[in-house]
């Protein structure tokens, strides 16, 4: 990995899409210390305080910092994420925006109304993470808003101008820098948490010994399943047949389908936790009541068994809706008869998509339920915590070894550096076969 990063900063053009992408995380991280007008610093720093370990300081985490300050990106991406879930359910179902897709420009048609929808729900999420925020502090942390107009109006304009911004700086990494942009937006503000939290971690826990053994193993374990899982592939065999053409005889050779185990890496975490946010958000932008406030319990406080079973169900749900997206949209079967090719005793045709299809959900099993307990690992942590310190006050970050980085935040970032580091890989390959043509 060293070799193939020093390779790169070698080549003129690889360096410079190395550097503006640099640029641009360190423009993001400064736009996260921009704070929204009419923010009470004290009341902001008592709710981090109590809810570090909570939606708050997940919030924070994957924002870079910018919950923290409150900036005017404190919605980070996930406007834009929702707004894509959104548009990936509706079109199988809407056959005007199936159209649409498959005509000539159509996808990208479908991703400038992604960016329309994103704007109400950044709106959305604006206003149901203020209400959230002041439910779960016990205090508003933009007094006023609601009430006056004027600031209201300006807060919610600034987020939603700060949501757009953030995914600006991602398109421009896509198109001018290296890896997936909104991904490594992402990642870059998991990066940027995760020493402070280990510092909160070791420094202000009542067990720091036991706390910093249990993130070693986390992470070792974590990290070595992650890989595993990852660059896990099942290979299907394929035979194309022979044709014979004039004197030549062509096809007859033998290849494979590669299917890996988690073939849609981390997208299904990142829209599970977009999603995991929502009932708390509806829940505040409704009067107050009974129901409210325990949906804002739950799932604003991110503890109990309702919380983590959820997650761990949307995780393992995400995982195969977007494996089967995925296959479906590949036509695998459709393809290999186009080629002549067959899978050794499966008929040509369905037959094929549905052998295809099976086998796709049997592996994604063990990679969708992996994905589902690393997701959870803070509510396991947690649990462990109680049993083995039931007098000792362990919740939050400062408590819990698996919140330095999240299981959800640890899956993201290695899936984005194993994407950039293949994309690397990639650049450096082409660059190496055209000099070898000249």
């Amino acid at each position: 990995m060293l070799d193939a990063l020093r390779n790169a900063y070698r080549l003129p053009d690889l360096r410079n899409k190395l550097l503006i992408t640099g640029l641009i995380l360190v423009v993001y991280q400064f736009a996260a210390h921009v704070p929204v007008v009419g923010v009470d610093r004290q009341a902001l720093a008592a709710l981090l305080e109590g809810q570090s370990g909570g939606l708050v300081g997940v919030l924070n985490l994957l924002s870079g910092g910018a919950v923290r300050n409150f900036s005017v990106i404190a919605n980070g991406v996930y406007p834009y994420i929702t707004a894509s879930i959104i548009f990936q359910l509706l079109v199988p179902i809407i056959p005007q925006l199936e159209a649409i897709q498959r005509e000539p420009g159509g996808q990208e048609r479908i991703q400038r109304y992604t960016y329309y929808l994103a704007i109400p729900m950044a709106i959305l999420q604006a206003v149901g993470q203020i209400n959230i925020f002041g439910a779960l502090g016990g205090q508003p942390i933009i007094p006023g808003f609601g009430s006056d107009l004027l600031l209201t109006v300006s807060v919610l304009t600034t987020m939603t101008a700060g949501t757009m911004f953030a995914i600006w700086l991602g398109e421009l990494i896509t198109e001018q820098g290296i890896g997936n942009g909104i991904s490594i937006i992402i990642f870059s503000g998991i990066v940027a948490q995760a020493p402070g939290n280990l510092g909160n971690l070791l420094f202000n826990s009542t067990q720091p010994i036991y706390n910093l053994i249990l993130f070693i193993i986390i992470t070792v374990v974590s990290v070595v399943g992650i890989i595993v899982i990852q660059e896990g592939v099942r290979r299907i065999p394929v035979q194309y047949g022979k044709r014979v053409r004039g004197n030549k005889q062509y096809g007859g050779a033998s290849a494979h389908i590669p299917m890996r185990v988690n073939p849609v890496g981390m997208i299904p975490l990142i829209f599970a936790q977009s999603i995991i946010t929502f009932p708390a958000i509806i829940a505040n932008i409704f009067p107050p009541g009974p129901l409210g406030d325990s949906i804002t319990q739950t799932f604003g406080s991110q503890q109990g068994l309702a919380y983590w079973g959820t997650f761990f169900l949307l995780v393992v749900g995400f995982t195969f809706f977007y494996a089967d997206i995925m296959v479906t949209n590949q036509a695998l079967a459709e393809n290999l008869q186009r080629n002549g090719g067959f899978i050794p005793g499966i008929r040509p045709g369905k037959r094929t998509e549905e052998y295809i299809l099976r086998v796709t959900r049997r592996i994604t099993l063990v990679g969708a339920l992996f994905l589902g307990i690393v997701a959870v690992m803070p509510g396991i942590i947690d649990f462990l915590n109680r049993l083995l310190f039931p007098t000792e006050a362990v919740s939050g970050q400062a408590g819990n070894a698996a919140l330095v980085v999240s299981g959800s935040g640890l899956i993201i970032v290695v899936g984005v550096v194993i994407d950039t580091m293949r994309q690397l890989e990639a650049q450096l390959v082409m660059r190496n076969y055209e000099g070898f043509l000249r």
